[in-house]
């Protein structure tokens, strides 16, 4: 088998190819255009081995569309973290500089040691729920951030500001009634007209965005919108992030995906080692959980609030009671996703 690492960046990517004993087979270099796989191809073929894979490293991010231009054209690609080929350029002796070349190897021999490739999959209806709650979280943080921008700048002009809660209609009434005096204070008055104009057209692009998930996700037909907590934009997200459940075997391999899994700790004392709170894993799928978790604690009919009221008459504390209860619905959304995955099939 030939094992083909690729360090792809914006304008170029390197190849290399090694076989089974980390030999260097060749190496090549091409740009980044339109005929960047047809040259990859040629060059691949004339190389000697059977079987042939492609190793991306972060095939989701500069790697991506080159990833899935191969997998079109019939090719076997995974994903290699950029940490583990990172990892394996570090411990190796002879060629630990940081070249493209290097990187490529690395990426090579990672992908044939790893006891686990995580294949890239072809772009499905997962991956538009994918880009569609990407862009409702960055809508978000544009509307956060200038709302904040907008109450530092009221309060230059009116004593007080805003209230704690930015209403976008009283912002409005309040810089309505509010006359300027100064060249200074009628410009900071126009800017923050033109902010609650820019926070206008934002909400009005969540709630378009909003829609466009709710069809995407009902396009779906899953029940991950069944479990308390769970809207259309959190189903989006889990179904984005997580995309093929096959990969995940178990409850505690997806637990520990999105690490609401406790990681075991010990030092000096083997027997009675510490299990402590996970900070690994995908973050964006956690925060999907926490906010159901939140979302059950401040409901008093639903499920969660019961367990975590259990383990509190436990002796549980609350920090442990809430890290219980987010472990269970991380293993109500596996079920789901399992349910879901059988019945398409």
């Amino acid at each position: 088998m030939v094992m083909i690492g690729i360090d792809p960046h914006k304008r170029t990517h390197t190849a290399v190819a090694i076989d089974s004993g980390e030999r260097v087979l060749d190496e090549r270099l091409v740009y980044a255009t339109g005929a960047q796989v047809p040259e990859l191809l040629e060059w691949a073929k004339r190389l000697d081995g059977g079987e042939r894979v492609w190793a991306i490293e972060s095939a989701g991010g500069l790697g991506y569309l080159l990833a899935q231009q191969l997998l079109a054209a019939g090719e076997q690609v995974v994903d290699i973290p950029a940490t583990l080929a990172s990892r394996v350029r570090l411990l190796g002796t002879g060629r630990s500089e940081k070249n493209d070349p290097n990187d490529a190897r690395s990426v090579a021999i990672a992908a044939l040691r790893a006891a686990e490739l995580v294949p890239v999959r072809v772009e499905d209806h997962a991956t538009v729920l994918r880009l569609l709650a990407g862009r409702h979280t960055q809508l978000g943080w544009a509307y956060n951030k200038t709302a904040c921008r907008l109450h530092a700048l009221v309060a230059e002009l009116v004593p007080g500001g805003i209230g704690k809660e930015l209403v976008v209609s009283q912002a409005r009434s309040l810089l309505a009634d509010h006359q300027p005096v100064g060249t200074v204070a009628i410009e900071r008055h126009a800017l923050a007209v033109e902010m609650l104009d820019e926070l206008n057209r934002l909400n009005t692009q969540r709630k378009t965005l909003r829609k466009r998930i709710g069809v995407a996700v009902t396009a779906s037909g899953t029940t991950l919108t069944d479990i308390f907590g769970v809207g259309e934009v959190g189903a989006a997200v889990i179904l984005g992030q997580v995309g093929d459940v096959t990969r995940f075997p178990t409850a505690d391999r997806f637990a520990a995906y999105n690490g609401t899994a406790p990681i075991e700790w010990s030092s000096g004392n083997p027997k009675h080692p510490i299990r402590r709170l996970s900070r690994r894993g995908n973050r964006t799928l956690n925060h999907v959980i926490h906010i159901a978790a939140v979302t059950q604690l401040r409901h008093r009919h639903s499920p969660g609030r019961g367990f975590y009221d259990r383990k509190r008459a436990e002796g549980m504390t609350s920090r442990a009671a809430i890290r219980a209860l987010k472990r269970r619905i991380s293993n109500t959304i596996y079920r789901h996703l399992v349910t879901d995955a059988t019945r398409r099939s």
